[in-house]
């Protein structure tokens, strides 16, 4: 359907109007437009929580948004109309993207230049989960320029971020050493990882694996990664992190760079060819978002919680 034919149409959201907890998530019915000639519009059938989803919505993020807010970074669907510039995709198609705020919603429109086509092989709602943790999971270990060979610790190994992060170092013949709880050790063996547990008496935990450090540290969790990696020897330039301020270790923080299709559609061929493994914790229906994020604010999560939509 081309954007001059297509209709507005009414959709559920998930929306806030006040920074808080689970309970100011509201869902709302709101009319989607046509896309602009080089947009297009999506029909959600995933989208996937994020621990910056949270962080936003209780006002403690660094991103900032004018209330109120549509929540979610991450979704896969199927477009429905197209506008007059775009030529890359087509009414049918199965996308995955990311965007700025606004993913929770039953219709989302965005650029055809965060987007890209969802293989054969992967279920939606595992496309829902990939756009933004993959590319944050994908910058960030580009950012330390290893090879084969070299050896990384990553905090919080069996989360949306972590999971990804390891399997992309693995698949480059990289040795990983990941933090989790005892629960996720054997899934993190099964994906060619090292686990260890994190918590109280991480560096001695780690020297008992290694007498050397590893080469780099990816941080998902918080300061203790830090801290611990510093005492084992790890250089301050060598350490990077999404989780935490890094002005006082020294370190860098670099997470997802700008949205590159090529990245996604990297991504989304490791992951049909099953290079890459993203389990799906819990779905939940859009309107029970409120529980999808009180389930995902337990922690512990291994992989990804998803909202689905089927209208």
């Amino acid at each position: 359907m081309s954007a001059a034919a297509v209709q507005p149409e009414r959709a559920a959201a998930v929306v806030y109007e006040a920074f808080g907890g689970p309970e100011v998530l509201q869902i709302v019915e709101r009319e989607v437009g046509r896309p602009a000639p080089e947009q297009v519009r999506v029909r959600l059938r995933a989208a996937a929580l994020n621990p910056v989803d949270y962080k936003i919505r209780r006002g403690t993020s660094s991103y900032t948004f004018p209330l109120p807010i549509t929540a979610g970074r991450e979704f896969a669907g199927v477009v429905d109309a197209v506008g007059e510039a775009v030529e890359e995709f087509a009414v049918g198609d199965r996308v995955f993207g990311s965007t700025p705020q606004g993913a929770f919603s039953e219709l989302i429109l965005v650029c055809a230049d965060v987007i890209a086509d969802v293989p054969d092989a992967v279920p939606l709602p595992v496309a829902g989960g990939l756009a933004l943790a993959g590319q944050t999971a994908w910058d960030a270990l580009e950012s330390q320029h290893l090879r084969a060979g070299d050896s990384i610790l990553v905090s919080a190994a069996a989360g949306g971020v972590g999971g990804i992060l390891c399997q992309l170092a693995v698949a480059r013949g990289i040795e990983v050493i990941g933090t989790a709880g005892e629960g996720n050790h054997e899934w993190l063996r099964s994906i060619g990882v090292e686990p260890v547990l994190y918590g109280d008496g991480l560096l001695e935990r780690l020297r008992a694996l290694r007498e050397h450090p590893v080469t780099a540290v990816f941080d998902l969790h918080g300061p203790d990664t830090i801290r611990a990696a510093l005492a084992w020897g790890v250089p301050a330039e060598r350490i990077n992190t999404n989780a935490t301020d890094p002005s006082p270790f020294g370190i860098q923080a670099v997470g997802r760079g700008a949205v590159r299709p090529e990245t996604l559609d990297a991504l989304a061929g490791l992951v049909a060819d099953g290079t890459v493994r993203i389990p799906i914790a819990a779905e939940f229906p859009l309107a029970e978002a409120r529980a999808a994020f009180e389930r995902l604010e337990t922690g512990h999560v291994r992989g990804k919680i998803v909202l689905t939509a089927d209208r």
